[in-house]
């Protein structure tokens, strides 16, 4: 499966700190519970990436209202 493939699946997503210093974002859902653990400077660049790819993703959106093809910029 792909990033832009659609599921039914649903899940639950967490984010916070550890008790050792650690930033978890913990994903769970019907049969499976993953946590995954990053150090301060990779839940920073994560950061980055999330906000990278929402900006992209409202600059398609916005295409999208005005008759562009998706994907296009």
């Amino acid at each position: 499966m792909g990033i832009n493939d659609e599921n039914e699946m649903m899940g639950d997503l967490q984010i916070g700190p550890t008790d050792q210093g650690m930033v978890r974002i913990y994903l769970s859902g019907e049969g499976f519970d993953a946590p995954f653990d990053f150090d301060p400077e990779e839940a920073e660049e994560i950061a980055e990436e999330l906000m990278a790819a929402a900006e992209a993703a409202r600059e398609i959106a916005a295409g999208a209202k005005r008759g562009k093809p998706k994907g296009k910029r």
